[in-house]
């Protein structure tokens, strides 16, 4: 009886044992070989997919760069034609800056004395003179400003080479005595002109409500005289 009763208690031993090795075993080994075959195949599928990335990446860019040089290319071919274009035909001019004159004073004995004024272009320079009427001031003060009086005009005129405007100031257009003396005379083609001239008269003059003339081609017509 006891015999019976040990060998039983043998084989459920035994059996406790195989049981406990055979999940011991199917612990170690199922983990292990999953593991093993999962990451080397996902290793493999992330370094194609990089690889393909990459390839992608380097075409795409070298396509966008080709594109923009040629873009950048034709733009560039485009402005030079268009500034051909606009240099070689030309249009309406440039208008007259004081700057780009050369003014030169003449005394005159007619209508009581006056002082001739010629503008021509220096040299190199084409411009046109829009404004009809120059600007002209003895001194700063407001009554030293000549009043134009309407005489001549041409508008625009076109200097260039030997081509030259006239205008005609008169200092004093008053029978009385009196006025102030001036050395000087300023004129500027207009009155926003920033870089008027200032020429120098033969000899002091007396100012007293000047006048002017438009700018004319004709000497003739710009002879100050009041209507």
């Amino acid at each position: 009886m006891r015999t019976r009763l040990a060998n039983r208690s043998a084989r459920l031993l035994l059996a406790a044992a195989a049981a406990t090795a055979l999940a011991a075993t199917t612990t170690a080994c199922g983990p292990e070989d999953n593991g093993a075959s999962a990451p080397a195949a996902s290793a493999s599928t992330s370094t194609d997919a990089s690889a393909d990335a990459s390839d992608g990446a380097e075409s795409g860019t070298g396509g966008t760069g080709s594109g923009s040089e040629d873009s950048g290319s034709e733009a560039g071919a485009g402005a030079d034609k268009g500034g051909d274009k606009g240099a070689g035909e030309g249009g309406v001019g440039q208008s007259c800056g004081t700057n780009d004159l050369d003014l030169t004073l003449t005394p005159k004995s007619q209508a009581g004395g006056y002082y001739q004024v010629t503008a021509k272009a220096k040299s190199g320079i084409t411009c046109y003179l829009d404004v009809n009427t120059p600007s002209v001031a003895f001194g700063s003060k407001p009554e030293g400003v000549a009043s134009p009086v309407g005489q001549g005009g041409e508008d625009p005129i076109k200097l260039s080479g030997s081509a030259v405007a006239y205008t005609g100031i008169s200092p004093k257009t008053t029978k009385e005595d009196g006025g102030v003396e001036f050395e000087n005379v300023i004129v500027s083609v207009t009155d926003e002109d920033p870089n008027p001239a200032e020429l120098a008269l033969p000899e002091p003059a007396v100012v007293e409500k000047p006048i002017v003339t438009n700018w004319s081609t004709n000497p003739g017509e710009t002879v100050p005289v009041i209507v």
